[in-house]
C-alpha cells in the first residue's frame, strides 16, 4: 500500500475497528450485501429458520449405532431424541427442494424466492443442500458466535455473507423475504419468527408474508396461543399471521399457492 492510501481513514483497520466508526460498519453490512444480491440477479427470499442442532437421518443413527455398551439413560435418550428430530432435518432438505424446482420454473429475469438460511449446521444446512440439489441458489445469512460453525458447504459460491451484528442480519431476511418456514428451534428461532410477528402485527412490515410454522404440536407445546388469547395480550386475528403445517406436501401447496397470489402476476408462470 502507497503512503497516500496508507494515510486515508478509510483504509485504516484500527479505525475502521474503532467505536467511532460504528456507523461505517452498520453501512456496510447494508451496502456489502446489496452488492453481492445484485451482483447475483437475487430478487427475494424464502427464509428458512430452525434450529443448529438439529442432524441429519444418517448422522444421528450413526452416533446411536456407535453409543458405547455402557451408555447412561440420559444419554441414550438424548440420542434417541436426536434421531427423532433427524426428522425435520430431511423434511427441510425436500421442501427446500421442492420450493426451489418450482421457483426456477418462473418467467424472470431474476432469481425469485432463493432459499435462504442462517448459513450454518442443523435445518439451515438442510435448507441449503436441498435448494443445491435442485440446482439453483442457496444463500446463507451468516454469524460469527463462539460456538457454533458458520458457513456451511451447501452455500452457493458469493453467496456467504457473514455479519457481525445480529439486527443488520435481521433486516436482510425481513427485508428480502417473501415467505417464511420455521421449523423447531430454540431461543434464536424463537427470536426471528417472533421479531416477524411482531413487526406483521405492528404494521411495521407492510408486505404480506406467508408464515409457516412447521409441526403444529411442536409450536403449541412451546408457545401455549390460546393462553395468550385468553389473557387478552393478542387478539384472536394474530394467529392468522401464520399457518401450521405438519407434512412437507402441506407446506408445498401452502406456500406455491400463497406466493402465487400474494406475488407473482400471471406472466410470472
Amino acid at each position: 500500500m502507497n503512503k497516500e492510501n496508507k494515510d486515508r481513514f478509510y483504509y485504516n483497520s484500527k479505525f475502521l475497528g474503532s467505536p467511532d466508526a460504528r456507523s461505517v460498519r452498520i453501512l456496510s453490512e447494508y451496502y456489502g450485501p446489496l452488492q453481492r444480491f445484485e451482483r447475483n440477479d437475487i430478487q427475494d427470499f424464502l427464509v428458512f429458520f430452525g434450529s443448529a442442532r438439529i442432524k441429519s437421518r444418517d448422522e444421528a443413527q450413526k452416533e446411536l449405532k456407535n453409543a458405547p455398551k455402557n451408555i447412561s439413560r440420559v444419554d441414550l435418550k438424548t440420542l434417541e431424541t436426536s434421531l427423532e428430530m433427524s426428522k425435520y432435518y430431511e423434511d427441510a432438505c425436500e421442501l427446500s427442494y421442492r420450493m426451489t424446482k418450482w421457483s426456477k420454473k418462473l418467467k424472470s429475469d431474476k432469481k425469485r424466492f432463493v432459499v435462504t438460511s442462517g448459513g450454518g449446521p442443523g435445518i439451515m444446512e438442510a435448507a441449503n443442500k436441498g435448494a443445491q440439489k435442485a440446482k439453483g441458489s442457496a444463500i446463507g445469512l451468516s454469524i460469527t458466535l463462539p460456538f457454533e460453525q458458520t458457513g456451511n458447504k451447501w452455500i452457493s459460491n458469493d453467496l456467504e455473507i457473514n455479519f457481525h451484528y445480529f439486527f443488520m442480519r435481521k433486516f436482510w431476511f425481513l427485508y428480502k423475504a417473501k415467505a417464511m418456514v420455521v421449523w423447531p428451534g430454540g431461543f434464536g428461532t424463537l427470536d426471528e419468527v417472533m421479531e416477524a410477528l411482531t413487526l406483521i402485527q405492528t404494521r411495521k412490515l407492510r408486505k404480506e408474508i406467508p408464515i409457516v410454522l412447521y409441526d403444529e404440536e411442536f409450536w403449541n407445546n412451546i408457545v401455549n396461543w390460546e393462553y395468550m388469547i385468553d389473557k387478552g395480550v393478542i387478539s384472536n386475528t394474530d394467529v392468522n399471521h401464520f399457518k401450521f403445517c405438519n407434512t412437507v406436501e402441506d407446506a408445498y401447496k401452502y406456500l406455491t399457492q400463497k406466493i402465487t397470489t400474494t406475488h407473482l402476476k400471471k406472466s410470472d408462470l
